[in-house]
């Protein structure tokens, strides 16, 4: 017994799987930006925080962490605050760290704190 598959209907099943697949491809795994933070003028800081929040949105990112308590499980305390910024790509988040915005932003916060900061690519879709 023949079991035959209409063309239209074979052409959206090619369509689909193509669809399907070419969403795998290009589905591109979330950035993080990772701050360790010791503020040492506190109030010159906020002039820091109210610059670099605009460029944080305006790069496509979202603060997960920003501050708050921490604790300590294994090797040295964290040296101050953490922050962590997701962003919807490496190549986001690498443009942002890289905007001349955020460079200026970043001369601010090396007068008031003390950083290290890096980015990570997150795990894939």
């Amino acid at each position: 017994m023949k079991h035959l598959i209409s063309a239209p209907l074979l052409a959206l099943l090619v369509s689909a799987c193509a669809t399907t697949e070419s969403r795998k491809a290009i589905a591109v795994p979330p950035a993080y930006v990772v701050a360790e933070i010791r503020v040492t003028d506190p109030t010159r800081y906020r002039d820091y925080l109210a610059a670099i929040s605009p460029i944080v949105e305006k790069f496509g990112g979202t603060y997960l962490v920003r501050g708050g308590k921490t604790l300590q499980v294994e090797g040295p305390e964290p040296n101050g605050r953490v922050v962590i910024i997701q962003f919807p790509s490496f190549a986001a988040a690498q443009s942002f760290e890289e905007a001349p915005e955020s460079l200026a932003a970043g001369d601010i916060r090396h007068r008031t704190a003390t950083s290290r900061i890096f980015v990570v690519e997150g795990a894939g879709p």
